[in-house]
């Protein structure tokens, strides 16, 4: 989805599936707002910004809470294709006077995009906060960077985790829980992190939390992608609900609740 103005813009297409957009120029300055829902959509932005360009409008912000391409931040071998590097340099030929993105994936994100502006999601998980209560209250991050990203952010005792991966599949078998964990039997533990796909991360540390007595757990993601179905972990009772923004995550899930991105 695209805003201009927090007005959606209209993307139709001619038969032959390429973009019939109509948008009127308003005044500036201008703020787009990217929610990412498809890769087409980026052609859409292209299209809009020169249009905007042409008209005239010279200031321009991007609101693009989630980086797409930003799980290829690095490159392994010859073959692999740098998408995040070469998104950023089309973003960046754009020339937006400022580019604001919650909670990115990871600092190569960061230092990719010019004139980058950086929400962390601190005030989301407030919001989290003050629907559960702090009574024991106890946050627990997955890894090490993330604990690192996160614990300055809230007073309130905490753990993390060490994941034990099968580094031939990638797959998550299970999960280590270090730091307080004299202080999990019985509390309630919110679980914070950047990014969910299948949720196979967040399905082990709730187990592995549950076992060392936590009562309940929750779980705060800043972008969730509609993957989650496919996993284990709304298929199970382990987190009692699932906290995320509309940034990415277009399902709906009784489970589920989606802030809107601001």
């Amino acid at each position: 989805m695209i805003k201009i103005k927090d007005k959606q813009v209209d993307l139709n297409y001619f038969p032959d599936g390429t973009f019939l957009i109509k948008e009127k120029v308003p005044k500036e300055p201008v703020t787009i707002t990217w929610l990412f829902e498809k890769n087409q959509e980026l052609v859409a932005l292209y299209f809009l910004v020169k249009h905007l360009r042409a008209k005239g409008i010279k200031k321009i912000d991007l609101k693009m809470p989630y980086i797409p391409n930003a799980r290829q931040d690095r490159v392994k071998a010859e073959e692999d294709v740098f998408t995040l590097k070469y998104f950023a340099e089309l973003i960046n030929s754009l020339k937006f006077n400022k580019v604001t993105v919650l909670d990115p994936h990871s600092y190569v994100s960061e230092a990719l995009f010019e004139h980058i502006d950086i929400q962390t999601p601190k005030k989301y998980v407030e919001k989290v906060i003050q629907r559960i209560g702090r009574d024991k209250l106890m946050l627990f991050f997955p890894d090490e960077g993330a604990m690192k990203r996160y614990s300055n952010m809230f007073n309130l005792p905490y753990t993390f985790g060490i994941k034990k991966r099968d580094w031939s599949t990638g797959q998550i078998k299970g999960l280590d829980v270090t730091g307080q964990t004299e202080e999990l039997a019985g509390s309630v533990v919110l679980i914070v992190d950047d990014i969910c796909s299948k949720g196979g991360t967040f399905y082990h540390s709730a187990k592995a939390l549950k076992e060392l007595g936590a009562k309940d757990v929750y779980l705060y993601v800043s972008h969730c992608e509609n993957s989650i179905f496919e996993g284990e972990l709304l298929k199970s009772d382990l987190v009692t609900k699932v906290y995320t923004t509309n940034s990415i995550f277009t399902g709906v899930h009784n489970r589920v609740e989606v802030f809107d991105y601001e």
